[in-house]
């Protein structure tokens, strides 16, 4: 299988989200108000950033499981959620890169610094978070998924608690009928900040990479309650299977390696 594997196409998508949803108090995406030092280390944060991944990035050597889910649901002529940890957000960058996937981003410094980084990758970006304009977020997100783009979530964050999911997506999935696919990936060689909140994995030059794509989730459009935190705990243990079988893979001998291939390509 390629290391990146084709998706379908989209056509370029220039409207302005703010004139798409208007704005209100109860949907307020606006950046929020910093410092003039902060403001100054935007750019060279996002810099660095950039071309940490464009330096590391095609060193990276990826095998992906899993990915016959997507290309069934791309078949059927729907758009995908994809939920994932935020630890491992480093080389989703590279491997998402230039597909116009969109990204639902925070509005605080580290959102605004990211969201350079982002979108010069190709993604692009819906204004909100889980404390600070969601749900007109996730208005945006049902938007592009109409308009035929992906959307995808760093679930736990932008700031925790650790893998835990948030319910975006079992909402989306609801309002649009688009499937749930989490994934999550493993790197084989890679330096795990310990002070950070989510762990943050950042890949070594030339490390070898795994992605592990779960089966789609789908909600009915009628879901009450009951079933959303249904699917949406159903979301939860498919991101946690995932993150240890990645996590894990690079401990496991060739014999136990080769099962679940064959496995998670069925």
């Amino acid at each position: 299988m390629p290391d990146r594997p084709p998706m379908p196409q989209t056509t370029d998508d220039k409207q302005n989200e703010s004139a798409a949803v208007p704005s209100s108090r109860h949907y307020d995406t606006r950046e929020r108000e910093l410092t003039r030092w902060r403001r100054m280390q935007i750019p060279l944060f996002a810099n660095a950033v950039y071309s940490f991944v464009r330096a590391v990035g095609p060193t990276l050597r990826f095998e992906i499981l899993g990915w016959q889910h997507a290309e069934r649901a791309y078949a059927a002529g729907q758009r995908i959620i994809w939920p994932f940890w935020h630890r491992c957000i480093l080389p989703v960058l590279w491997w998402g890169r230039g597909r116009g996937v969109v990204v639902m981003n925070s509005t605080n410094f580290d959102g605004q610094w990211t969201r350079r980084v982002i979108e010069r990758l190709g993604f692009g970006t819906a204004q909100g978070s889980s404390t600070r304009g969601g749900l007109r977020g996730l208005a945006v997100m049902a938007q592009r998924l109409d308009q035929g783009k992906d959307v995808g979530f760093t679930i736990d964050g932008p700031r925790g608690p650790r893998y835990i999911a948030k319910p975006g997506p079992a909402m989306l999935a609801r309002r649009t009928g688009c499937p749930i696919i989490p994934f999550h990936v493993g790197v084989e060689r890679g330096t795990t900040i310990q002070k950070s909140w989510d762990l943050f994995r950042v890949p070594h030059l030339f490390s070898r990479v795994i992605f592990f794509f779960a089966p789609p989730i789908y909600v009915p459009q009628d879901a009450g309650r009951e079933l959303l935190e249904t699917k949406h705990a159903e979301m939860q243990h498919a991101l946690e299977q995932v993150r240890d079988l990645a996590e894990g893979w690079f401990e496991l001998t060739a014999q136990e390696q080769e099962r679940l291939r064959a496995k998670w390509n069925a």
